[in-house]
């Protein structure tokens, strides 16, 4: 693992900084190009601009280890104002909850129970959730609770991290029932005999599974999403879905708010599915850490963004 990044992830667990850095204002404007604001209505404003733009999005509320069931069905049930708004405003646009958001520290029947409010309110809106993925902790449960969600609603779909030995294991068995899967690189610091630690062996695997993931489309009509900003990696994955017979439809890139938007511009241009992560909350610190630690060439834009200001 890069120094930079085992730098930005122990970043991300510092209670200390995460106190102390947002406070100052420098700080909030550097990481304010990749997210719109704090409130959800800073979400909505940027969801309608990439709409018109031929972009869709998916929200994220940030937030993740809530210890207290009251505030776990209080997230639930904000979760499911967002689908509201969203409907409202007539947005191409799901949402992407963390299951320890949703108080899985506390139980797994309270998460799941909240989990599935939420995505049997975006089914009567025919709206789609995304499940996100945490550190190796929770990957059992979240598979337990993901396939447990799947065998009663179609309009749930789940993040695979491919930075884990164990990826292609997980994504396997899901490829004959998902209706979707997302795959990303991963944020989290885990161990190198978890996960690979070198950039080189993490991509390897990351186009083993895109692979994986676009023949398994073929097959059984699954939608891949790929979140990556990597222009090989974007490349190899087009290649690889024009080899397997997929058209740009039975497919989609989904990217970071903020980042590489002329690359997000060119390839909506070009008629792939984009699908941006829009992300807003006050819990914002160690967020914007652990993506910069999956791409640490984005601390440049950061930095060029306090300079700028």
């Amino acid at each position: 693992m890069g120094v930079m990044r085992k730098i930005l992830l122990w970043a991300s667990q510092s209670q200390r900084l995460r106190e102390m850095l947002p406070r100052y204002r420098f700080f909030r404007n550097a990481v304010s190009r990749f997210m719109p604001g704090e409130e959800i209505e800073d979400a909505l404003i940027a969801a309608g601009e990439l709409r018109e733009k031929r972009i869709t999005t998916v929200l994220t509320y940030l937030g993740e280890n809530v210890k207290d069931e009251a505030e776990a069905i209080k997230v639930a049930r904000y979760y499911c104002e967002i689908l509201d708004n969203i409907n409202a405003r007539g947005l191409d646009c799901s949402v992407s909850p963390k299951l320890t958001q949703l108080g899985l520290d506390l139980s797994k029947d309270l998460s799941y129970s909240n989990l599935i409010s939420i995505i049997e309110h975006a089914q009567k809106l025919r709206n789609y959730v995304w499940i996100d993925m945490e550190s190796t902790q929770y990957t059992d449960v979240t598979l337990e609770l993901y396939r447990c969600a799947q065998k009663e609603h179609q309009n749930v779909g789940l993040c695979i991290q491919s930075y884990l030995y164990r990826a292609a294991d997980d994504l396997n068995p899901l490829l004959g029932s998902s209706t979707g899967i997302r795959l990303v690189k991963g944020a989290y610091a885990e161990p190198p005999d978890v996960a690979f630690p070198q950039k080189k062996d993490l991509d390897a695997n990351f186009m083993l599974l895109s692979k994986q993931l676009l023949s398994g489309t073929r097959q059984n009509g699954m939608l891949p999403a790929f979140a990556t900003h990597d222009p090989e990696l974007i490349r190899c994955i087009k290649h690889e879905a024009e080899t397997v017979g997929l058209s740009k439809e039975e497919y989609e890139f989904q990217l970071l708010y903020g980042i590489q938007r002329e690359q997000q511009m060119a390839l909506a241009n070009e008629g792939y599915r984009i699908r941006v992560l829009i992300a807003y909350g006050s819990y914002w610190f160690p967020w914007s850490m652990r993506r910069l630690a999956e791409r640490p060439a984005n601390l440049f834009f950061v930095l060029r963004n306090i300079f700028i200001r």
